[in-house]
């Protein structure tokens, strides 16, 4: 995989992680749940910054960035708490997986920029019931 291929694939999944926490925003309360609401946006800002970091580097290397789609599959209804974090592991497991990808294929700015954004995103796993993993977003053959 290109350095740029790397970059839209990570655009891609950011694309699918703001469009997700957006979602699940939208269904929780503050005041039930003012906790997980934290959470939830506190990962919603940062996927957009992750987002637009991307986008520019995308553009800066001359290429089109990959548009988002118009909507993304939930892997559940999403609609009781314990659901609502279930999504919210699954998103940050399915980043971690690219964001490993990124580090593999990039190098320097890009590679360093990769690697802390695999670290936020399995330090965030924990905070939705994930495990501490040794190796994030690397998938066991």
């Amino acid at each position: 995989m290109t350095p740029l291929q790397a970059l839209q694939q990570t655009l891609a999944g950011e694309h699918a992680a703001v469009y997700v926490y957006g979602v699940l925003g939208g269904r929780l309360s503050a005041t039930e749940q003012p906790q997980l609401m934290s959470r939830v946006v506190a990962a919603y800002d940062a996927h957009v910054a992750r987002r637009d970091h991307v986008t520019a580097q995308v553009e800066a290397a001359g290429a089109e960035p990959v548009a988002a789609a118009v909507s993304y599959e939930l892997p559940n209804p999403a609609r009781t708490p314990s659901q609502l974090v279930e999504v919210a592991l699954v998103t940050e497991q399915r980043c971690a997986n690219v964001y490993a990808q990124t580090v593999g294929s990039t190098s320097r700015t890009e590679r360093r920029w990769a690697v802390g954004a695999l670290v936020d995103t399995a330090v965030r796993q924990l905070g939705f019931g994930g495990r501490p993993d040794h190796f994030p977003g690397i998938r066991e053959l």
